[in-house]
């Protein structure tokens, strides 16, 4: 696995932790933890969702290695597979909720997008702008010693 934040726990217990609040994303689409956990658990389940989009079977092994549960499993080669098919990547949402009262930890939720019930709507996407053509060489070298004589003769 990759580097992860130590959350003041030991590598199993993190990874135990990690695991378990990825798969009751899946199951929930939106849980509520504090801000640190939200971060770690978003590059996670994207990881997750980018798996049940490949659905291969080396993808299924992979991701039943993680998450917990046959129908978390389920749900996340099928129906988030087919709800994100044209998304790139960004399949969670960061909401800062509040701050807890037990130890003033800034809460959040973090939620999978493009869902019935979410508590803000996704930002439409960005058009991207138009293709040029590429220039070949000899066009381009012979514009700027255009221009070049150009900026010489003032």
């Amino acid at each position: 696995m990759t580097k992860f934040r130590k959350l003041g726990r030991d590598t199993a217990h993190r990874m135990s932790m990690l695991r378990t609040m990825v798969s009751q994303l899946v199951k929930h689409e939106r849980i509520e933890t504090t801000v640190t956990k939200a971060k770690e658990i978003r590059r996670l389940a994207d990881k997750m969702v980018t798996l049940g989009k490949e659905g291969s079977e080396c993808a299924a092994r992979s991701a039943a290695g993680f998450v917990r549960g046959d129908d978390v499993l389920h749900k996340l080669f099928t129906e988030l597979a087919y709800r994100y098919k044209d998304r790139t990547g960004g399949y969670t949402r960061l909401l800062r909720t509040r701050i807890r009262v037990g130890d003033a930890a800034p809460m959040a939720y973090i939620e999978f997008i493009d869902r019935e019930n979410e508590l803000r709507q996704s930002k439409p996407p960005t058009p991207q702008p138009p293709q040029k053509a590429p220039l070949d060489p000899w066009t381009k070298s012979r514009l700027s010693r255009h221009f070049n004589e150009k900026t010489m003769m003032q």
